[in-house]
């Protein structure tokens, strides 16, 4: 019977699949529950369960574990979390025991992801990873076990697909999610010439660490810009009374506000910005606002990291563009008296500022057209 044919469609719909379906983290429960949806497009009655953050739980899927219990950064801070994080660990297997699934789709968060395909391979269930574990920046020695445990590695960045193929994996590029998402909340609105957004990560001890830096930096600015307001992106409500407890101490508390759950926005009101490592970088550089890259961990953190890492930057929009298009200020570098000088010229130079977008514009452009979650249900549906 043709893979097309009304008769098939009728059958995929209603042949009751289960899924189990994890996420780890913010950006990885985001680009899980929009493949849910375009899943359920297909088959209306499948069940999914598994590792969700709340737009997974809005999209359907049943918790077993709630994401927010594995939100830990860095490669030492993990070691006092290793209990709580295996006791979640147990109970997704537990679950996939309990109801094994037809197939198991893992996003992003390799070290927890990669330990639990282990054991759902050896049970005989297929494993889709979406969002390649980063190999071509750090810990290489992965490969071997994602080899042996993917059958199927559903890839954002288009160098990946090349890169894993060769490696003996099969590999699709399926785009980067955050297009099709980021796409929707374009508000056309003007960037306000005297609004700076900050981007403090969306861990706690990421907001702990980097969001006293950047308020720092707002005092060096606003000795120069005594007019320069500011507005702060929250990825939760948690995250923004741990800002706003911070911010009430300030004496710029009048000059700042907390958003909560709005980035997108804060990104387009903002003419400039200061961004916390990760997801957000390449959010900002896909609505063209200017920023730096402002990053610290714990000193254990940071030098394991550096003997790792195998690329000269932490931001994507410069890995992708293999030079430095974003000043990084990482660890001992991220002084406000080393970062107000550049979140101002980005504020004062118009082509500092223009050169900046326009190198963000090629970057996106390689990112791939808008339909990741499309073209990742369909490798799905193929593997099924």
């Amino acid at each position: 019977m043709p893979v097309g044919s009304s008769a098939t469609s009728l059958y995929y719909k209603h042949v009751p699949r289960k899924i189990l379906i994890s996420a780890g983290e913010a950006s990885g429960d985001l680009y899980a529950a929009s493949l849910t949806r375009k899943l359920r497009q297909r088959w209306p009655d499948a069940d999914f369960y598994g590792c969700t953050g709340p737009r997974m739980r809005e999209a359907g899927v049943k918790t077993v574990v709630d994401a927010a219990s594995l939100a830990v950064v860095g490669l030492v801070e993990v070691v006092a979390h290793i209990p709580r994080i295996y006791g979640e660990y147990r109970k997704l297997v537990a679950a996939a025991r309990a109801d094994p699934p037809h197939l198991a789709i893992l996003t992003d968060s390799p070290d927890f992801h990669l330990r639990l395909a282990r054991r759902l391979k050896a049970a005989g269930i297929p494993i889709v990873y979406l969002v390649a574990p980063q190999v071509w920046a750090w810990r290489q020695g992965r490969l071997g076990q994602m080899r042996r445990l993917i059958d199927e590695l559903l890839c954002i960045f288009p160098f990946e697909a090349e890169l894993y193929n060769l490696s003996g994996l099969r590999t699709i590029f399926v785009g980067h999610p955050m297009i099709e998402n980021l796409a929707k909340r374009r508000t056309g609105e003007a960037p306000d010439p005297n609004l700076i957004g900050l981007f403090p990560g969306s861990r706690s001890r990421e907001v702990k660490k980097i969001f006293p830096v950047m308020l720092k930096t707002i005092a060096e600015i606003s000795a120069q810009r005594p007019e320069i307001r500011f507005e702060v992106a929250a990825a939760s409500e948690s995250l923004a009374r741990e800002i706003q407890d911070l911010l009430v101490r300030s004496p710029l508390r009048e000059k700042g506000r907390v958003v909560i759950g709005d980035s997108s926005g804060t990104m387009q009101r903002g003419f400039a910005g200061m961004v916390a490592s990760g997801t957000a970088t390449l959010e900002a550089a896909y609505f063209r606002l200017p920023f730096v890259l402002v990053y610290k961990v714990s000193w254990p953190t940071y030098f394991a990291a550096r003997l790792l890492m195998r690329v000269p930057f932490l931001g994507m929009p410069n890995v992708l563009a293999g030079h430095e298009i974003v000043p990084e200020f990482l660890q001992h570098e991220a002084k406000p008296t080393a970062i107000a000088p550049s979140v101002l010229q980005l504020l004062n130079d118009p082509a500092k500022r223009e050169q900046m977008i326009g190198e963000f514009d090629a970057v996106i452009e390689k990112l791939g057209e808008s339909g990741a979650s499309a073209r990742a249900a369909r490798a799905v549906l193929a593997e099924l």
